[in-house]
């Protein structure tokens, strides 16, 4: 029960990673704000589950890229639970395109959701978490925002995930001493947005890459979200946690 009695806010909780972290959170002893946008069903059905483990939540649905509804969403947060410990920036968006086959409609849907909204996130918890004079922020990145070469050519979504590990940086830095602020990278993990995204084909070439010879588990990041939550963090802050079966190592 590592976050027994924490309040922790979980953006794009649905599915995919997101759901995985809210299940883990849940087990260690967290109420939970599940944010959604577009998986109202799959958001619900996560909230049942928890609740009949008995924990709280609440399930909040809100665009991130929309600094009015990020606001509302955290002002219920502190409502019914009067607190917030933990900011999980998850919420996340994938359309491929290189360079020049994106528009700028592209480039303005995946930086809103994807890094404008942990800035957005960020902003409204900080002032929060500083009158508490604790919390956890944790900025879902990827390792295609740091050097991943298969997945440069993707640039409004490789730009987005770099921008959040400085996002990540700058955030340690402004809100120290009190707030921690770390990101984790993933490699390719087992997801719908994975599935979206990837051909079979290409899906397998990147595997090669991999020291472990396998994609992620949604799981394998969760575990790495509750280190990073819990007090064995505390002394951890403007990190990069890369979870990436061996293929980012330099």
């Amino acid at each position: 029960m590592k976050l027994q009695g924490k309040v922790a806010v979980i953006t794009g909780a649905g599915r995919g990673i997101g759901r995985a972290i809210v299940k883990m959170f849940a087990l260690e002893g967290a109420n939970i704000v599940i944010n959604y946008s577009k998986s109202k069903k799959e958001a619900f059905s996560l909230a049942d589950e928890i609740n009949n483990d008995g924990r709280e939540t609440l399930v909040v649905k809100a665009d991130v890229s929309k600094a009015d509804e990020v606001k509302k969403m955290i002002q219920k947060t502190v409502t019914k639970f009067g607190r917030i410990d933990i900011l999980v920036n998850n919420a996340g968006i994938a359309i491929p395109a290189a360079f020049l086959d994106s528009t700028e409609e592209m480039w303005d849907q995946t930086i809103g959701v994807n890094l404008k909204g942990a800035y957005l996130c960020s902003r409204e918890v900080a002032p929060i978490m500083l009158n508490q004079k604790s919390g956890k922020i944790i900025n879902i990145s990827s390792i295609s925002g740091m050097a991943e070469r298969t997945a440069v050519n993707n640039t409004p979504y490789v730009v987005s995930k770099a921008g959040m590990i400085g996002l990540t940086r700058s955030l340690a830095v402004n809100l120290s001493p009190h707030i921690n602020v770390n990101a984790i990278c993933p490699s390719l993990i087992d997801t719908d947005m994975v599935e979206a995204t990837f051909t079979p084909e290409r899906k397998k070439m990147s595997i090669q890459e991999y020291l472990l010879k396998r994609i992620g588990r949604p799981e394998e990041i969760a575990r790495a979200a509750l280190f990073l939550a819990s007090n064995d963090s505390d002394f951890i802050t403007g990190e990069i946690l890369t979870v990436a079966g061996g293929k980012a190592m330099r």
